[in-house]
């Protein structure tokens, strides 16, 4: 079956032409029209690669849009206060989003048990390394001793982990609802970081739901065992899934988070001794790598910190193999020329930039030029990738792209101005690397009304997104494309 996209403006400021699609894959580009056994007049507007989101926590996003919003809280007073009234969700009640960086009082589960007694209440914060228990919700997970219910990095992930979940039909159906909304802004894939066993996971869901994008099943360190005995090897596809599913590579953590002061960094936070978290060393972090390495499976670390980053590096050149750096939110200056080794990615969250400047003015003071510093990375030669970390920030690629542009998401001036990168390089850095559409590319394409490049960064923001195609089929489809 063949589908004959009629009248696209193919590209950045590319010409209207007629593309054809037979297979999973575009054949032709053409001036005149060829035939096809379907043929869909776009009307102008601009065909794109499909976006891809290179860091998602799929289950956490899922949940998160159902959870109480707590990103206007300004201290644990109003954050308390948004969640005493909110409607939560299930037996317990979750809020998710708070970020306590700049708060002027201190967070506790005394204060929860006095806004709703007897209440199970669990608040996640922005960065999902920090949870916020009431004494009732830390009784169900056998924490009731537990001095102030602020649990953070490991403790934070094993405590949410161990809350009672959904039903885990009723989660498929939230996290394959979640992906069909990525669809329609474009998304036609990403990589999942659930700390779970993803590729089981979404093998089910491949076989129980209709999947609208591709996905990337990341490993986490504490499954690199089962994933060796299992035989699998990053980039492989995953059997019965049509192709939509392959093995990710094993996420290893260095450090923790700018928000929770637990990334790990030369300079230490103010007013404290503290240099954050490192909670791989880097002989541990050699090892693992190595180990995984020589089983065909690539390692992904999260580094935000400069020091976590630089042993992020270390390990690289050390075990010299390929792979991924999460995050890079503090670089060193005579690290950034580091990340051009042959097959490095930096997975960067370019929303995390105007989300995290107040905090990071305050926390990372006089080092801010060199923070989410993606117009440098670019220089020294290094390959982005672009993600939301979602549900840091949202899943829409388009939310990153703009900052990446503008970094700013507010009325205020750019911040840092100077680590802007343009569109032509945010695009493909948001699409795996693709920057047009040409003939043998997969079918994984994105329609949006309006060219890009005309767009000032709020309506970029918004763009709207009439079609977007998987494999040439159809996953999002508006009254504009018929």
């Amino acid at each position: 079956m063949s589908l004959l996209l009629r009248n696209a403006r193919t590209g950045l400021r590319g010409p209207v032409r007629h593309v054809l699609i037979a297979d999973g894959v575009v054949t032709a580009v053409s001036a005149e029209p060829p035939p096809a056994d379907e043929s869909v007049d776009v009307q102008g507007a601009t065909l794109l690669p499909g976006l891809w989101d290179a860091h998602v926590h799929a289950v956490q996003w899922a949940q998160g849009r159902r959870r109480v919003d707590l990103t206007g809280a300004r201290s644990a007073r109003e954050a308390v206060e948004l969640m005493a009234a909110g409607p939560g969700q299930g037996v317990v009640g979750v809020g998710y989003g708070f970020r306590d960086g700049l708060w002027p009082d201190r967070p506790g589960k005394a204060m929860l048990e006095a806004a709703a007694p007897g209440r199970p209440i669990v608040m996640i914060s922005k960065d999902l390394h920090t949870a916020w228990l009431s004494p009732a919700a830390l009784a169900l997970i056998g924490r009731g001793d537990h001095p102030t219910g602020v649990l953070r990095e490991h403790e934070c992930y094993t405590a949410v982990a161990e809350l009672p979940p959904p039903s885990q039909d009723v989660l498929d159906g939230w996290v394959t609802e979640a992906a069909t909304a990525a669809a329609a802004r474009g998304v036609v894939g990403f990589q999942d970081f659930e700390l779970a066993d993803n590729v089981t996971d979404w093998t089910r869901r491949a076989r129980l739901h209709r999947l609208d994008v591709r996905v990337t099943c990341t490993i986490p360190k504490a499954r690199l065992e089962q994933a060796i005995g299992a035989g699998l090897r990053t980039g492989d596809l995953v059997p019965g899934a049509d192709g939509l599913l392959e093995v990710g590579p094993l996420k290893i953590f260095v450090d923790g988070s700018l928000n929770t002061r637990t990334a790990y960094c030369e300079t230490p936070y103010p007013g404290t001794d503290s240099h954050g978290l490192l909670e791989t060393g880097p002989d541990e972090l050699r090892a693992t790598m190595a180990r995984a390495a020589a089983h065909g499976l690539l390692p992904a670390v999260h580094a935000i910190g400069d020091l976590a980053a630089g042993i992020a590096l270390d390990a690289f050149e050390s075990v010299g193999c390929p792979g991924r750096i999460e995050h890079a939110q503090l670089l060193r200056q005579e690290d950034f020329a580091r990340f051009a080794k042959p097959g490095l990615v930096a997975g960067v969250q370019p929303a995390h930039a105007p989300d995290d400047r107040d905090v990071a003015d305050v926390h990372w003071h006089g080092r801010t030029g060199r923070a989410f510093a993606y117009a440098g990375l670019l220089a020294a030669g290094a390959r982005l990738e672009l993600g939301s970390d979602a549900p840091v920030a949202p899943l829409d690629p388009w939310d990153g792209i703009a900052s990446a542009v503008a970094r700013t998401d507010d009325e205020r001036a750019a911040w840092h101005p100077e680590q802007a990168i343009p569109l032509t390089a945010a695009l493909p850095a948001a699409s795996r690397g693709r920057a047009g559409v040409r003939p043998g590319d997969p079918a994984d394409l994105m329609l949006t009304a309006a060219d890009p490049t005309a767009l000032d960064p709020a309506a970029l923001r918004g763009i709207e997104v009439v079609g977007t195609l998987l494999g040439g089929r159809w996953t999002h489809r508006s009254a504009a494309v018929g």
